[in-house]
């Protein structure tokens, strides 16, 4: 199994509208890194969901549904979107800032490349977040 991070301005798309939703394709990615983070992701993958610029905080765990495909909004062929489910709400939003001051995540690509809307992470970075997020 593979750990992600996903970025959305809760403003456009937030936690709260995923979970009514129950599923969603993850669309709008138009950097090639990560668009290739998309195409890596698997079904079954753990996926922590961001709100991005209002809050700034990890506040849910969704699960990877629905492999790779031809993004439904563009008939660019370069692009593609991934299906996702809710899968639990995090008891306490992880802040970034919580996040930048604990030892074990400086290197996680959320602090180094604050741009990247769809990001790697791995097992032991995901499981900090998720236990920080359960205080």
């Amino acid at each position: 199994m593979n750990y992600w991070l996903v970025k959305s301005e809760p403003h456009k798309y937030s936690w709260e509208k995923f979970n009514q939703d129950g599923r969603t394709f993850w669309d709008g990615v138009r950097n090639y890194q990560a668009r290739n983070n998309l195409r890596d992701m698997r079904e079954g993958d753990l996926v922590l969901f961001y709100h991005s610029n209002e809050g700034k905080e990890v506040v849910g765990i969704a699960k990877v549904v629905k492999e790779a495909y031809q993004d439904p909004t563009t008939t660019d062929p370069n692009w593609v979107v991934v299906d996702l489910a809710p899968h639990e709400s995090l008891k306490t939003p992880v802040t970034l800032e919580t996040i930048k001051a604990d030892p074990m995540l400086q290197n996680i690509h959320l602090v180094r490349q604050g741009r990247l809307s769809v990001m790697g992470l791995k097992h032991e970075e995901f499981d900090r977040i998720v236990e920080l997020g359960s205080k």
